[in-house]
């Protein structure tokens, strides 16, 4: 493989199939198959990189497939697998910040601007949120509304809740596709 490419792979998980890319360097992009096919992610994915995205595997996907079998299952707590993410400073700041969110923990949107020192800038980190293309490993999922209600995830709220739940240590949830944003996880681990 050349530096210069990014390679890719499909693997199911529980809440269905997802579509993993990674450099030399580490994991760049982690989506749900759902959200918009393989070409288009494909095409989104070389827009964001200018690098070509080529089908094939690298130790940085087969690291995280075997981690993602183990977070699915509820063994895996803290991702190892290394990343390779571009975005605005800003949204660099908030992915990292998003990775100090324990597991099984939720942060409000205005948390989340606070912890980075940005009073007022609730939306902003919503937008960074949404820039995210490492779903799960970088845990966008992990910041709900201050009135504990669930908002903004791309892969659906019925994912979202279903990946708080697993987190918050209730056993292998079911599978909801219906949820709505006034819906709330079973208990609340809200920080802020």
């Amino acid at each position: 493989m050349s530096d210069d490419r990014i390679v890719y792979c499909e693997f199911d998980s529980p809440l269905g199939p997802m579509i993993a890319g990674a450099t030399t360097k580490g994991v760049c992009f982690l989506e749900w198959h759902d959200r918009g096919g393989t070409e288009r992610i494909r095409e989104r994915v070389e827009k964001r990189y200018r690098r070509a995205v080529v089908p094939g595997s690298n130790a940085h996907l087969e690291l995280l497939q075997r981690e993602l079998d183990g977070y699915f299952t509820g063994k895996l707590k803290k991702f190892k697998t290394s990343i390779d993410v571009t975005g605005t400073p800003f949204e660099l700041t908030v992915w990292e910040q998003l990775r100090t969110i324990p597991y099984g923990e939720t942060l409000s949107y205005g948390g989340m601007a606070l912890a980075l020192g940005k009073t007022g800038a609730q939306r902003a980190v919503g937008r960074a949120n949404g820039a995210n293309y490492v779903s799960i490993v970088i845990p966008c999922h992990r910041v709900i509304d201050s009135n504990g209600n669930l908002h903004g995830y791309g892969g659906g709220l019925w994912r979202k809740k279903w990946l708080l739940e697993l987190e918050q240590g209730l056993g292998i949830p079911e599978v909801e596709k219906n949820v709505s944003a006034s819906s709330r996880v079973s208990r609340s681990l809200q920080l802020l």
